[in-house]
C-alpha cells in the first residue's frame, strides 16, 4: 500500500445531507403516498458531495432507496437527478444498477425512488481483493451490456468524452506548459518537471479515449455499492459518455494500486480492455491527473461537502502515481 501525501478521503463521510426530519411535510408525505403509509428513514448515506436526501425509507408497500433535493436551492443537482431517472430508466438488462421505480416532482423537489440493495455497504477502504474483483465483475457486465449505446440511450442525447465547445478540454498539462497560468493551483509536493512529459501524453487523450461503448464516466468507490452476497452494483447514473470500455477502469484501478494491488495485471486482464493499447491508457491518466489536481486547488464549493476538494486532489495523486510507476518517473 502506497501512502499518499494527500490525506486519504474518508469516502463513508463525506456527504452533507438533509436528514429525514428537514425534509418539507409535503416530501414526506409524496415518499409516504409511494411506500403505503407511514414510513420510517434510515441514516442518510454518508458517501458522496451533493445535498441531496439520500436514505433508505421503510413503509407499509416495502422498502425503497429515496433520494429527493430542493430544485430551487440546488437547480445542478436536481437537473442531474433527472438526468440520473431518464438514464436510469433506459439502461440495458445485464448493467448492474439499481433499477427505478418511480420519479416525481413537487412543490420545487425532485424525488426518486429505487429497488434497494440487500445488505448495502460500501467497498472497504483500503481495497480487498474480494471486494476490489466483485466490482471489477461489475465493469465487466458494463462492458458487455454496454458495449454500443441502445436506442432509449441514443435517444438521451449521450455526448462522447471529447469535449464540445464551452466544455472542458482536459487541456491543463499543455496549457502549463505553453505558460499559461494556473501552476499556483498544483500542490505543493507536485514536481514541476513533470508538466511537458504530462503534456505530451495529455495531447492524445481525446483520440486514445474514443469509443461508442456506454460509460458511467464517473466510477469511483462511493457509486459501487456491495451487496448482502459480495455482489457489486453501479449507482449514480447522472452523466454517462460515449468512449472506450475500459474509461471506467482508469480511476477506479489507480486507486487499488495505490492500496498494494496489481492494477497493471487487473487492467490488461480485464475484458473491457483487451484492445486498449499501454500508450491510451497513460494518455487518459494524463488527462485525468491534470483535471484532477486543477480542480483540487480551487476554493471550495458554495454548497455541498468541503471533502470535494481533498476527494480531487487525491484522485489527482493516485493518477498520477499510477501513471508515474508505468512511465519510470518520480514523483
Amino acid at each position: 500500500m502506497t501512502e499518499t501525501i494527500t490525506p486519504r478521503p474518508l469516502y463513508a463521510s463525506t456527504a452533507v445531507r438533509p436528514r429525514w426530519t428537514d425534509l418539507p411535510p409535503w416530501v414526506r408525505e409524496l415518499i409516504g403516498r409511494r411506500l403505503g403509509g407511514p414510513v420510517a428513514a434510515g441514516s442518510s448515506a454518508g458517501g458522496g458531495f451533493t445535498p441531496g436526501f439520500a436514505a433508505l425509507v421503510r413503509g407499509p408497500a416495502g422498502t425503497e432507496f429515496v433520494k429527493a433535493v430542493d430544485a430551487v436551492a440546488h437547480p445542478h443537482i436536481a437537473d442531474c437527478y433527472r438526468r440520473e431517472a431518464a438514464i436510469n430508466r433506459a439502461l440495458p438488462a445485464g448493467v448492474p444498477a439499481p433499477a427505478l421505480r418511480w420519479a416525481e416532482e413537487s412543490a420545487g423537489w425532485v424525488v426518486l425512488g429505487f429497488d434497494p440493495v440487500p445488505g448495502a455497504r460500501m467497498p472497504a477502504d483500503p481495497w480487498r481483493p474480494e471486494e476490489l474483483a466483485a466490482a471489477l465483475d461489475a465493469c465487466a457486465a458494463l462492458a458487455g451490456a454496454l458495449a454500443g449505446p441502445s436506442p432509449e440511450l441514443l435517444a438521451l442525447g449521450l455526448k462522447p468524452l471529447r469535449p464540445e465547445p464551452g466544455e472542458d478540454d482536459f487541456d491543463d498539462w499543455r496549457r502549463l506548459a505553453g505558460g499559461a497560468p494556473g501552476a499556483e493551483l498544483l500542490p505543493g509536493w507536485f514536481p514541476a518537471g513533470l508538466i511537458d512529459p504530462l503534456a505530451a501524453l495529455e495531447e492524445h487523450w481525446i483520440a486514445a479515449t474514443a469509443g461508442d461503448a456506454v460509460l458511467h464516466e464517473d466510477l469511483r468507490r462511493d457509486n459501487i455499492v456491495l451487496d448482502a452476497a459480495g455482489r457489486a452494483w453501479i449507482c449514480d447514473w447522472n452523466w454517462p459518455r460515449l468512449g472506450a470500455s475500459w474509461f471506467d477502469l482508469t480511476l477506479l484501478l489507480a486507486t487499488a494500486h495505490t492500496d498494494g494491488h496489481d492494477a497493471d495485471r487487473l487492467f490488461g486482464t480485464h475484458p473491457a480492455a483487451r484492445d486498449a493499447a499501454p500508450e491510451q491508457l497513460d494518455s487518459a491518466l494524463a488527462a485525468l491527473t491534470g483535471y484532477f489536481l486543477r480542480s483540487g486547488g480551487q476554493p471550495d464549493p458554495p454548497s455541498g461537502s468541503l471533502m470535494l476538494r481533498r476527494h480531487q486532489t487525491w484522485s489527482g495523486e493516485v493518477t498520477l502515481r499510477w501513471l508515474a510507476a508505468r512511465r519510470g518517473w518520480r514523483v
